[in-house]
């Protein structure tokens, strides 16, 4: 009791400690901006709101980030120098590269799939009668958090054996039971298994897609809708020589939006298989290696691995903006 009293103590210091250095860093910052004026003055003044920014970012991403690529290059306990032995682990151990083809297979479905589900169904309720109710039911699942959704998943999923009196608590199975079927176990086989974890980040994600390829559709401009009506464009040809084109920058940002979370998937895979049964991904993977199994190189390289196939992906959505903008 004394122990926990003590513990709770010293959080509380802790905590009044961080405040008193966090008010004593803007004392100073302010106390810097009112001391100097003029355009010298200006340059202190902007570098001493800048400087917080960058030892934040110093200490909390740029020293954990090289720190995790220096202890990539050792073994399990981070005590013997091993080269890239680990990165070879990665794609040469059967294990990994099952890791490995199955976040490919997140990477490849889930972007494209969200999207034009997304898409489909903005163009299908666009100025419709009941537009803002049909919009909010596909947004709803975005309110939910990633665990929370794949409870519910789980629960859909769920599998009871085909028995007597023994009813099935899974939506998917009961169905199946319904149609004269047997009860499946849904999440015990690999792939299917995990493209049925695939589906829960789909129906989360489509609500983004949704909700942005709808403002831009919206803000086509109405003379260049009417002009090729006027013309003679059907439904398809409109989606395809208008729409399309139109969004196409909104396009690009959803998919590769989705695609970085997409790399990054943890708590679904975590929440409904904990990564057995074949479905782990290397977000997973990186989190069971270094904090389960206690392999800190492993790890490491799982996590730099990580870093290094979300660069891509960002550095293309960047370069897409920039020309948007430049036309």
């Amino acid at each position: 009791m004394f122990d926990t009293a003590d513990t709770t103590a010293e959080k509380f210091t802790q905590m009044f400690a961080a405040i008193l250095l966090f008010a004593a860093v803007v004392g100073i910052i302010l106390f810097i901006a009112g001391r100097f004026g003029g355009r010298r003055g200006d340059r202190i003044v902007a570098y001493s709101y800048l400087a917080p920014t960058l030892i934040m970012l110093i200490v909390g991403l740029l020293y954990p980030g090289l720190r995790t690529i220096y202890e990539s290059f050792f073994d399990a306990a981070g005590s013997a120098f091993i080269g890239i032995d680990n990165y070879k682990t990665i794609f040469t151990d059967s294990d990994q590269l099952t890791v490995l083809r199955n976040t490919v297979f997140w990477v490849v479905v889930t972007p494209f799939v969200a999207t034009g589900v997304g898409l489909l169904y903005a163009i299908l309720v666009d100025k419709a009668k009941l537009e803002s109710f049909a919009k909010a039911l596909i947004f709803l699942p975005m309110a939910i958090s990633f665990v929370g959704a794949s409870i519910i998943w789980k629960f859909v999923y769920e599998f009871r054996p085909d028995q007597a009196n023994v009813k099935q608590i899974g939506l998917l199975n009961q169905v199946l039971v319904w149609l004269g079927g047997s009860p499946q176990q849904w999440l015990v086989d690999s792939p299917l298994n995990t493209f049925l974890l695939i589906v829960v980040m789909i129906w989360i994600q489509a609500g983004f897609a949704m909700t942005v390829l709808s403002a831009a559709i919206k803000a086509i401009p109405d003379d260049i809708i009417e002009a090729a009506r006027l013309d003679g464009v059907g439904p398809w040809g409109m989606f395809r020589f208008v729409t399309l084109p139109a969004i196409r920058p909104a396009v690009v940002v959803v998919l590769t939006t989705i695609g970085i979370g997409t790399l990054k998937v943890f708590d679904i895979v975590r929440t409904m298989t904990g990564g057995q049964f074949d479905t782990s991904v290397i977000a997973n993977e990186f989190y069971s290696q270094s904090f389960r199994s206690d392999n800190q190189g492993l790890g490491s390289a799982l996590a730099v691995l990580l870093f290094v196939l979300v660069i891509p992906i960002v550095a293309y959505n960047i370069r897409q903006i920039r020309q948007s903008e430049a036309l």
